[in-house]
């Protein structure tokens, strides 16, 4: 019972529910014991001594304890339920509060599709046994003390005979719940993987139809299907092994009543009515005992979604405030943001960042330019407390972020993700999500800024348009735009931008460069990018390589100088004319001889057309 030890804060508060289904189920237990006390007066006193004009008054009674039972057993029904769905109300916020605050190092390793699972089929099997399995057991054993209480009043030596079989019937429960409870592990988990492969699949259904991947996508379902019904056939493999035993114990009982009860009675140490009396007793213990295996069933079966329940419960939180943190006024926040020989290495893998330095006064416009795995979104993620960093530090204002609450530290920071995500919800709420209490010509500008508003009109419904699932039924451009206008509506101190214009075409992003550079006035400002264009207007240009900084000054001054950013530009502009500014910078660039000989040639191939080309 350890799991549901650690689950008691879910349902102890809904206690008073708990006693009236156990208070109610102990009565309509206690009337059925009447049954066998009646049938026994019937025998020995109404039929023997022929007393018939009692019988109409013990059909009444018999009447009276069936519609009291009745009552009982409704009252236990609803009382159970009521027991079940709060705890089940009270996990599933428990739960999903949990979810919210999981750093996110959780989420790198967790599954969509697992922790859907657990939220759901395992949340339901803790509900039905909190709100119902356990009450049941308890009446097992309840009706099994009752029922022993009562023969032994009526024949104690017989009462012991016929109970000789239950120990091997209770060895033989026990051994199964030892072998039933691993084997309901696994199906758990071959069944989170299976729902995990469907989600994977619905997500990335376009994806598969583009690579003509169905038969591996088949082949891999019904290889975790496979996997699931195995470990079903193993635990029904157990049941099959273990429950005609308990069957062959519980009724190993009957015959030695019958047997031994049939001879006392004509030994005449024992009257019929006791025998039919006993022998209705012993149904009435062997009827629970005999359903014992399903009840430990339902045990085990909760007890591991527990578990799985529990291992969210009790997951480390990476990232959270101190005691001593502290909330910050909009009013003192400048955005003065300064990182101090910060490095960090990701769990299980290589350094990310290495002694990084970097000093952005407030309303200045920081770019970070490097290629895959160089660290630039590191250096983001860390500015939000994504994670925790392992040595140095990041200032906001002089003042260490890990004293900061998170909730205010990101209240003043607005990010547009690369991989944009919208809710299944309308343009409007899209736009409006970070933001509380705003109006409707806000949401307009900051639409018209982010170049969104002129295709958003176009559509039916306008900003009421509802968006699929992830933002399906819109352009990647488009996607990115209402991230972006998302973004711009929270009007932050710092803005960062994560590669944010990569969806759009190259018109498109000189007019929303536009809006920024409008925007970006008093305001820090960090763009990613692996577009040259996007960067060339910032403060200070960061050119990252392994975690580590390789080149930083401005677009002028790493012009100047041979290295991965000049690199960068001649690729990505060598089908394009050369303007006039940053020819002059490209004049002034020392050249390898070899190069700059290649380098000489390939801009008098482009002189035709009216510009130099690289």
């Amino acid at each position: 019972m350890e799991v549901f030890k650690q689950l008691k804060e879910y349902y102890w508060s809904e206690k008073r529910f708990m006693y009236a289904s156990i208070l109610s189920l102990m009565t309509a237990t206690a009337l059925g014991l009447v049954y066998p006390n009646l049938l026994r007066y019937l025998i020995d006193h109404v039929i023997a001594k022929q007393q018939f004009a009692e019988v109409p008054y013990l059909a009444l009674v018999v009447v009276g304890i069936i519609t009291c039972k009745a009552l009982f057993q409704y009252l236990h029904g609803f009382f159970s339920g009521r027991l079940g769905n709060q705890t089940a109300y009270n996990l599933r916020n428990a739960l999903y509060k949990k979810l919210q605050y999981l750093s996110f190092q959780y989420y790198d390793k967790a599954r969509t599709g697992d922790l859907m699972s657990r939220l759901t089929a395992d949340l339901q099997a803790v509900r039905d046994f909190i709100g119902f399995g356990f009450v049941q057991i308890l009446n097992v054993f309840m009706m099994f003390t009752f029922g022993a209480i009562m023969m032994l009043t009526i024949n104690w030596k017989l009462t012991l005979i016929t109970m000789v079989s239950m120990p091997f019937l209770v060895f033989t429960a026990v051994r199964f719940e030892g072998k039933i409870h691993p084997a309901f592990r696994s199906v758990r988990k071959s069944m989170s993987n299976m729902t995990t492969s469907v989600q994977e699949n619905i997500t990335g259904v376009r994806t598969v139809k583009s690579f003509a991947r169905e038969p591996y996508e088949i082949e891999k379902f019904s290889e975790r299907n496979e996997d699931y019904k195995m470990n079903n056939v193993t635990t029904s493999g157990i049941w099959a092994k273990y429950f005609p035993l308990m069957e062959l114990f519980a009724n190993l009982s009957v015959v030695i009543l019958l047997a031994t009860g049939g001879w006392m009675v004509i030994q005449k140490t024992l009257t019929l009515g006791e025998l039919v009396a006993f022998f209705s007793l012993m149904w009435y213990i062997i009827g629970p005992m005999w359903q014992i295996g399903f009840h430990i069933n339902n045990f085990t079966q909760s007890k591991a979604a527990g578990e799985r329940l529990l291992e969210i419960l009790h997951q480390y939180i990476h990232v959270k405030d101190k005691d001593t943190a502290v909330s910050l006024q909009a009013n003192e926040v400048q955005g003065h943001i300064k990182f101090e020989k910060v490095s960090f290495a990701y769990p299980d893998q290589k350094s990310a960042l290495q002694d990084f330095q970097l000093d952005a006064p407030a309303g200045s416009v920081i770019g970070l330019l490097g290629g895959t795995g160089s660290g630039k979104s590191t250096v983001i993620q860390l500015l939000l407390r994504a994670y925790n960093i392992k040595e140095g530090s990041i200032k906001l204002d002089g003042r260490d972020i890990r004293d900061i609450k998170l909730e205010s530290l990101r209240e003043h920071m607005s990010i547009v993700f690369q991989e944009t995500f919208l809710f299944s919800s309308s343009i409007l709420n899209n736009i409006a999500y970070g933001v509380r209490n705003v109006s409707m010509e806000q949401i307009i500008q900051a639409a018209r800024l982010a170049k969104a508003h002129e295709f958003i009109m176009e559509m039916p419904l306008g900003y009421e348009t509802i968006v699929g699932e992830r933002g399906m039924g819109l352009s990647g451009g488009q996607k990115q735009r209402i991230a972006i206008a998302r973004a711009l509506l929270k009007n932050p101190k710092i803005l960062i931008l994560d590669d944010a214009t990569s969806a759009v075409d190259m018109e498109t992003e000189h007019e929303i460069q536009l809006g920024f550079q409008e925007l970006m006035k008093g305001r820090t400002t960090f763009i990613i990018a692996h577009r040259i264009s996007s960067l060339k207007h910032a403060d200070e240009i960061v050119v990252l390589d392994k975690g580590i900084v390789v080149q930083r000054g401005t677009h002028q001054q790493l012009m100047k100088q041979p290295g991965r950013y000049l690199e960068t530009y001649k690729i990505q502009f060598a089908d394009q004319p050369i303007t006039s500014e940053d020819q002059g910078e490209l004049n002034q660039t020392p050249q390898a001889p070899d190069e700059a000989e290649a380098f000489i040639q390939t801009a008098v191939a482009g002189s035709d057309n009216g510009g130099y080309k690289l």
